[in-house]
């Protein structure tokens, strides 16, 4: 533990012109006096670190110094290409071995571009999950996300309505969704998708499986994304859109179902209203995402729903006499 946080401490002060004992202490996660024995510890050791006293004082290196510790593990290789993810290498243990990544690339960068990763940090930031939402991490998201990154088969309960089932599973990869994580795992000769919240219990075996080279995990996600958001529109409404509605018919509902609707509608003559059957999950839900077109839209069947529609209108009238 405390060499890791030596070399950190190294690679930190190669990266800068000086930090002071504070600024160190904060990066480190460690009090201003374990600072001044690491400093000492690493003099002693042959690395050449000065401590400038006074109120503007830090520490820094020697001029010209230059660290050959900034070699990239493996772990560290790969947990760079997430480094714009914080919150997700938060939630699956990784932040720590992606800030020594980050530290190791700086380090190796000449002194003119050392402040591209800051600058980039202040230009592009991903906010995965949605709005009016606050995300929470899965509980067994850490030890799953360890059988992803090492390839080793994991005995997992698992719960499915008001029962929970036992599944052996061969996890490749996850995927953040709106806030929400998935996991996609071979179980027996078919890969499937699991949400990881589900998870009640989880045991990573020591053995490893043998990934297959042919499995690519974003077109996989895509594929099943697309069939899961199909596999729900269970339900048909036929409506009248003016052209105002049929501009906003893809904002208010599943837009890749709303434009198959559009093309497959029949524009009325002279009116420029759209009739179109749109596919939808069930009546309620197309009742709320329907309503906030408006008078735009009109339903014409089902009769159920057109009712609701105009009791809905009725009450409006009412309120706004």
């Amino acid at each position: 533990m405390r060499a890791a946080r030596l070399i950190k401490m190294v690679l930190l002060l190669q990266s800068r012109p000086s930090m002071t004992a504070a600024e160190l202490a904060t990066e480190l996660e460690v009090s201003e006096r374990t600072i001044t024995r690491d400093a000492l510890a690493l003099s002693e050791a042959g690395v050449p670190v000065y401590a400038d006293r006074g109120r503007a004082g830090g520490y820094r290196l020697v001029s010209g110094y230059r660290t050959r510790l900034t070699g990239l593990a493996r772990g560290e290789a790969e947990a760079l290409f997430l480094s714009g993810l914080p919150g997700a290498l938060r939630d699956m243990g990784l932040a720590e071995t992606a800030s020594t990544a980050r530290l190791k690339v700086c380090a190796a960068l000449l002194p003119s571009v050392r402040d591209a990763p800051q600058s980039a940090a202040q230009r592009f930031h991903l906010d995965a999950p949605g709005w009016y939402q606050e995300p929470e991490t899965p509980e067994l998201l850490a030890p799953i996300a360890e059988a992803v990154w090492d390839d080793r088969r994991l005995s997992a309960r698992y719960r499915r309505g008001d029962a929970e089932v036992d599944r052996e599973l061969e996890p490749y990869g996850l995927v953040l969704k709106a806030g929400v994580w998935y996991v996609c795992a071979r179980a027996g000769t078919s890969f499937r998708t699991y949400r990881v919240e589900r998870f009640t219990a989880v045991s990573v075996g020591e053995e490893h499986f043998v990934r297959d080279g042919d499995f690519d995990l974003p077109a996989f996600w895509a594929e099943r994304a697309a069939a899961f958001a199909r596999s729900i529109l269970r339900a048909e409404v036929v409506l009248r859109l003016s052209e105002a509605g049929a501009r906003r018919l893809p904002y208010v509902t599943d837009r890749a179902a709303a434009e198959e609707a559009l093309v497959g509608g029949r524009k009325d003559d002279g009116t420029g209203w759209t009739t179109a059957t749109l596919l939808v999950e069930n009546e309620e839900v197309a009742f709320s995402q329907l309503l906030a077109l408006g008078p735009e839209a009109e339903v014409l069947a089902p009769e159920s729903l057109r009712a609701r529609f105009a009791t809905a209108a009725e009450g409006l009238s009412a309120l706004y006499a």
